[in-house]
């Protein structure tokens, strides 16, 4: 299967593409809740819902405040936007 374009809006992809995608990106799909991923990365760790109109991502304990941070992105932004916009970290 060929993932479409980097530039194409997350809503043309299929969700085994989107699936995919996030874990080339390091990301662990809950066994339980097959919406929900998580991962971490050296400086900062997130839970990602892939919800019916968004994506929310919530940063956990944050190193400039040491709370949760969460962020909302629509699916109409390119996979590649989204990727620069979640994986770039709080």
């Amino acid at each position: 299967m060929v993932m479409p374009s980097a530039d194409t809006p997350l809503y043309n992809h299929p969700l085994p593409d989107i699936e995919q995608w996030l874990r080339e990106q390091g990301c662990h799909q809950n066994a339980e809740e097959l919406h929900e991923w998580h991962i971490e990365k050296m400086n900062w760790q997130a839970d990602i819902s892939l919800e019916v109109d968004s994506i929310v991502v919530s940063y956990l304990k944050t190193q400039s405040s040491g709370e949760d941070i969460q962020r909302v992105f629509k699916y109409s932004l390119s996979r590649q936007d989204l990727e620069e916009a979640i994986f770039s970290g709080p």
